[in-house]
């Protein structure tokens, strides 16, 4: 019977299919002692968890109950009550109790009853435990989506990446040199095997040293021998299945307990810190009232200094107090606060009980202890505040009549004296008219003093009333202060009589001063604006300008007579002013009050203004002519521009439809274009003899030239963009030639393409954009939709300016229609030379191609990175893609 028979359609989705090499292996005996020690060693290492243990695997479970106590152990779950009965039937119902549990578990029995197991069919229950095992030790293997075997494969595969020496593949061959079981330990439990001296040519000592140290340290039971393994060609799969999947579920085991563990240390962690803070917010709070406690009493003491520099220091002590001591314990509270609203947060997150703190140290204890220290500075500071003003008042009262007795003191120094002289005997009448303005500003502020001695006065009176220490000093200096006040008044006004006797005398001769005054001022500053203008530099650029400035001088010229009667008049009342001086004897003390001018000064800038005039005449006539060579100059430059220029427009249109234009093949159009630029190269002279002209132009200082439109700096950027244009087109003109040679256009087919092209390029400017060239393809044919067209758009403009020229267009249309290699064509030619294989050897390179170009390959081949490599292999697909880009393949 085939062990397969055993299971369900529906159970062998997480069971590995076995081919038929396997199952021919049925009836092999090294199998079969394989399986009965794996599978014995497995059930051991359950049964003796319940003390006890099976000797022979076909005979202890006949009875059924070691099976039963099996399943139990293994499922954590109670089995119905076990017949004890020596019987045949108790037996077969005790195994039939525990098939009935292997099925409830989803695995279903086929040809496998009780009777055989009772009857000690050794394959059959090999088979059965084998369904146990996998059902209970391999199915709920998961690793990454995976499960059972491939699940406990992809668990091996992890696990044994690191060591390059070990690759698991199976459950068979791929264990027979032992490094795997010794990988699996050291990746765990790196410091029981000594990994780096493991030879892959000795699997005796790997196996051994692998299955003693789990046995030892890791509590798997020896499961296998080492000859078991290596003395087989093909060691037995489920027997390495059993046992791999013990190595899995004891790392399994370790990696749950370190989670617990690690569970238990922040669970202790979050604990301790909990408790920390707790203590933290207890002596926080028992200092911070400490120090409320001790502050309070030193803020509610209110004895009272008798100095002011007592006062202060109070005040400075407690400003100290606010700005030193104080702002720390406000950062304490606010932090008090934050650690106690923290720890109920973390309290509540964890599920614990809220703290509850001492007595008397709750948030709320801590406030109302904090206001009544606020209380307390309150009051303390309204105080020192209020003893401060008190002691402030008498020295500020003392200090306001020492400020303003001395004010006035300085302010009446020398005022007796200065009332006294007699400085208006000797002034003239403006000076009297100022010395009266002065004494009634004097007068005014007189009167305006009159409130500080009174306020001085009331001062001296409250300082008295308040026991002023030095009220007898006070009453002295208030008392010079109003005898003196009384002295200045009676002076005031005898000054003031005095002065006003003066004015009269002196006003008849004041009004001839205003007189002259009023006429020699304007005539002063008409000479001095005539002056400056007849020396003024004048800067004109045409001749419209000079005459304009010489029409100006001409008609100045022509009120000369009447300026010079206007000095005679101004002159004339200079001399009445003397004369009636001279008759009445007035003592005149100065100047005219009224200007600075003089006659003396009018004569000499009269005279300088007559000697200006001809020599402005001589200066306006030299620019006149400066002015007529410059207009020459202007006229002979726009002679020349007005034709160059129009002649270089003309040709850069005509290069324009020569380009356009399709007259003759391409080497006629060739000739036809190297012709006429050397006719434009002849042209130089003319544009060397106009950069002469505007040399002279720029000497002569001349920027503007109303004769012409175009600067010299247009005709330069015309001529190079003329050159630049015939360059280009006649290197158009050979690019395509170069291209109808080297793709094996006709004549025809290039003209065909210069038709399309001209026809699309709608705006005859020698460049199509996106739509129009969109447009010529679906006109040629092509059957285009929006990704192909972005494809052929990416060809003919790489740079995405969205135009396509002739020269891009030509070379499409030359790819699309010519016959050339490609990159398959020439990775399918190496793959020839390499003899099929996906790499090539240097020395192949060199025995079939060129010696030359054999280095070159050698050396832009990059290294062959396949699998079936070999030492010096190079990837010539690489280097195919890269010679034609990816967007040929």
């Amino acid at each position: 019977m085939n062990i397969m028979d055993l299971y369900d359609d529906d159970d062998i989705d997480y069971m590995q299919q076995e081919d038929d090499w396997d199952r021919d292996m049925l009836l092999d005996p090294a199998w079969e002692k394989q399986q009965r020690k794996t599978f014995t060693a497995w059930c051991n290492s359950h049964l003796r968890k319940a003390g006890t243990q099976i000797e022979n695997i076909e005979e202890d479970f006949r009875d059924g109950l070691k099976l039963m106590l099996l399943l139990e152990v293994i499922s954590g779950e109670r089995l119905a009550k076990p017949e004890r009965g020596k019987m045949r039937v108790h037996k077969i119902s005790n195994v039939n109790k525990a098939l009935d549990f292997i099925a409830s578990k989803g695995v279903k029995l086929i040809s496998i009853g009780a009777e055989e197991i009772v009857d000690g069919n050794a394959k059959m229950t090999l088979g059965m435990i084998w369904t146990i095992i996998l059902r209970f030790a391999i199915q709920d293997i998961s690793v990454e989506e995976t499960s059972a075997k491939e699940g406990l494969l992809l668990w091996c595969q992890r696990k044994t990446a690191p060591y390059k020496n070990v690759n698991i593949q199976n459950f068979h061959i791929s264990w027979k040199d032992g490094l795997g079981f010794c990988a699996l330990i050291h990746r765990h439990r790196p410091e029981l095997i000594d990994y780096g001296k493991l030879r892959k040519d000795d699997p005796m000592t790997n196996l051994n040293t692998a299955f003693d140290v789990a046995e030892k340290y890791l509590d798997i039971p020896k499961m296998l021998d080492a000859e078991d393994i290596v003395g087989t060609a093909r060691p037995d799969e489920k027997a390495i299945m059993t046992y791999v999947s013990s190595f899995y579920h004891a790392f399994s085991g370790a990696q749950k307990a370190e989670t617990a563990a690690n569970r238990i240390c922040k669970v202790l962690a979050v604990n301790q810190e909990n408790e920390q803070l707790m203590e933290d917010y207890e002596k926080l709070a028992s200092d911070l009232l400490e120090w409320i406690r001790r502050t309070i009493p030193w803020l509610e003491n209110r004895l009272p200094e008798n100095t002011m520099q007592a006062m202060q220091q109070k005040l400075e002590d407690f400003r100290d107090y606010r700005r030193l001591h104080k702002p720390p314990k406000v950062q304490e509270k606010c932090q008090l606060e934050i650690n106690f609203n923290t720890l109920q947060t973390k309290l509540r997150l964890s599920n614990r009980p809220a703290f509850m703190p001492s007595e008397g140290k709750m948030v709320s204890d801590i406030n109302n202890a904090w206001g009544n220290l606020e209380g307390a500075e309150k009051g303390y500071e309204e105080w020192l505040l209020n003893e401060i003003r008190r002691l402030e008042r008498l020295d500020h009262l003392a200090e306001k009549f020492r400020q303003k007795a001395a004010i006035h003191e300085a302010w009446t120094d020398g005022k007796e004296d200065m009332l006294q002289q007699r400085d208006y005997e000797t002034a003239s009448l403006s000076e009297i008219k100022a010395l009266l303005k002065k004494h009634e500003a004097f007068e005014s502020d007189l009167a305006a003093h009159q409130d500080r001695v009174e306020q001085i006065a009331a001062i001296a009176q409250e300082l008295n009333e308040l026991d002023y220490y030095d009220s007898p000093s006070v009453n002295a200096r208030c008392q010079q202060i109003c005898d003196q006040w009384d002295a200045l008044g009676a002076l005031t006004q005898k000054r003031s009589e005095a002065l006003q006797r003066t004015e009269k005398l002196l006003e008849t001769i004041d009004q001839l001063y205003l007189e002259f005054a009023k006429r020699a001022a304007p005539f002063n500053n008409w000479m001095e604006g005539a002056m400056e203008d007849l020396q003024d530099t004048f800067i004109v650029h045409t001749i419209e300008e000079i005459q304009g400035l010489s029409t100006a001088h001409e008609q100045f010229k022509a009120t000369l007579p009447e300026a010079d009667k206007e000095r005679q008049a101004i002159l004339g009342i200079h001399n009445e002013i003397a004369k009636i001086v001279q008759t009445y004897h007035v003592n005149m003390a100065g100047s005219n009050p009224y200007t600075s001018i003089n006659p003396q000064e009018v004569n000499a800038k009269w005279e300088k203004v007559r000697q200006l005039v001809p020599q402005r005449d001589q200066a306006l006539i030299e620019e006149h002519a400066r002015q007529q060579n410059n207009e020459r100059l202007r006229r002979q430059f726009a002679n020349q521009a007005n034709v160059i220029g129009p002649w270089i427009q003309n040709k850069m249109e005509e290069i324009g439809r020569i380009s356009i234009e399709m007259h003759g093949t391409l080497e006629d159009q060739l000739t036809h274009l190297r012709q006429y630029e050397k006719s434009i190269i002849n042209y130089k002279p003319k544009i060397d003899q106009l950069e002469g002209d505007h040399q002279l132009i720029q000497e002569a200082l001349i920027f503007d030239n109303k004769h012409t439109n175009y600067t010299m700096e247009h005709i330069r950027v015309g001529w190079e963009q003329l050159l630049t244009t015939i360059a280009r087109t006649i290197n158009e003109i050979e690019n395509q030639i170069l291209t109808r040679d080297a793709k094996g256009i006709t004549q025809e087919q290039l003209n065909e393409f210069r038709a399309s092209f001209n026809h699309f390029d709608r705006k005859r400017t020698g460049i199509m954009d996106a739509e129009d060239f969109k447009t010529c393809l679906i006109s040629m044919g092509y059957n285009l939709g929006e990704n192909e067209f972005s494809r052929i758009m990416s060809i003919v403009d790489p740079n995405r300016m969205g135009m396509v020229t002739f020269q891009a267009f030509l070379d499409f249309m030359s790819r699309e229609t010519a016959d050339t290699d490609t990159a398959d064509q020439v990775m399918t030619s190496f793959k020839v030379l390499a003899g099929d294989k996906n790499y090539i050897l240097a020395d192949e390179l060199r025995r079939e191609l060129p010696p030359d170009q054999a280095e070159y390959c050698i050396a832009r081949m990059a290294p062959y990175s396949g699998p079936d490599g070999v030492p010096g292999a190079l990837d010539y697909m690489s280097f195919s893609t890269a010679l034609y880009g990816e967007s040929d393949l």
